[in-house]
């Protein structure tokens, strides 16, 4: 009788490699990887790592696709909303990005809230807003007290508009 398959740690080991890749700028590679771990196993998370190296290579929309597989995969999972975001303001679309950045704060599981307060910020700092942006980013350093993003953007903040 032959060993059966754990499709669930082929997918592990294939997120790892591509993540491996991605981190040392081999996007084509890990892109392959990412979609080979879906293939084997479907997860928010290689969805939304595979959006992750897409918006690297400028590809929003594919980006966009992969992080709402990711969604329909797991909605509680925080890192697409916001992901969704932050390529939604890439691309100057502030009004669409609000709607998922707050969607992002709303995620049950979520580890960086702090990554859509300071998103949000940037989106309000646009606008000028600038009384919700320095909210936004404070409410980053409330989050994450080291977010060293969050800190340069109040600095900055309150160096352009005192």
């Amino acid at each position: 009788m032959g060993k059966s398959i754990d499709k669930s740690q082929i997918a592990k080991n294939f997120f790892e490699q591509a993540f491996i890749l991605q981190n040392n700028g081999h996007l084509d590679r890990a892109a392959h990887f990412y979609k080979r771990s879906i293939e084997y196993a479907p997860s928010a998370k290689a969805h939304t790592y595979l959006g992750w190296v897409f918006s690297l290579k400028g590809l929003y929309s594919e980006a966009i696709e992969e992080c709402k597989h990711a969604i329909d995969l797991d909605p509680d999972f925080g890192n697409p909303y916001n992901d969704i975001g932050a390529y939604l303001l890439q691309q100057n679309r502030y009004n669409e990005a609000v709607t998922w950045l707050k969607k992002a704060l709303e995620a049950p599981d979520y580890k960086n809230y702090c990554f859509p307060w300071l998103n949000l910020g940037k989106v309000y700092e646009f606008k000028g807003r600038w009384d919700k942006a320095l909210s936004c980013y404070q409410n980053a350093l409330l989050e994450n007290e080291n977010y060293q993003p969050a800190e340069q953007a109040i600095y900055d903040l309150q160096a352009k508009y005192n």
